[in-house]
């Protein structure tokens, strides 16, 4: 169950290519404070050290799953809103697929690290998506994602937010206004 005690972290979730970046770009320029993705990071990292992209499932969703409780607590104490391009509930989710997540472990991870009962959740759009030098995935792939992230967070309990296929702007202020913080 989510907890309310943190009503200010914001997740935005949903297949790679969906815009989420871009959003988290134009909120920060408004002054509010964004978590990049992790995946991104941990996939630039292990490309600089002439590794795979991507480690085996488990040890990519450990992974992103320690960068994210990390991220998360380094904003432990920041008031206003907080807005993460994904979360700790989507590695979770990573390491449900592999069957290495037991429902006792799930429950104490999501009540440890709450997010904002709504979750903006981006869906497939073909006429933005582009690949690049972290996300290889096919924009078939991507609307898969999107499918799995989307159930997953409604199975956690969290209330999902399709976020409008719009501009930047329009996106920002329809985020802004279903948080009630329109600025």
């Amino acid at each position: 169950m989510i907890s309310p005690m943190a009503p200010q972290r914001i997740v935005f979730a949903g297949g790679p290519g969906s815009g989420k970046t871009m959003l988290l770009r134009t909120l920060e320029l408004r002054g509010h404070a964004v978590v990049a993705d992790s995946a991104r990071s941990i996939i630039h990292s292990r490309k600089g050290r002439s590794l795979s992209p991507r480690p085996a499932p488990r040890e990519c969703a450990e992974a992103i799953l320690r960068q994210d409780i990390q991220q998360y607590d380094e904003h432990a104490s920041r008031s206003g809103l907080v807005f993460f391009e994904r979360g700790i509930v989507d590695a979770l989710g990573m390491l449900h697929e592999t069957g290495a997540l037991p429902e006792s472990q799930l429950q104490a991870v999501l009540s440890a690290y709450p997010y904002h009962r709504h979750v903006f959740i981006f869906p497939p759009w073909d006429a933005i998506y582009v690949q690049d030098a972290e996300r290889d995935q096919t924009f078939a792939e991507a609307a898969r994602v999107y499918g799995g992230v989307s159930r997953w967070y409604r199975r956690c309990g969290y209330e999902v937010v399709e976020v409008p296929k719009v501009s930047v702007a329009q996106r920002c202020t329809y985020v802004l206004q279903v948080l009630g913080a329109a600025a």
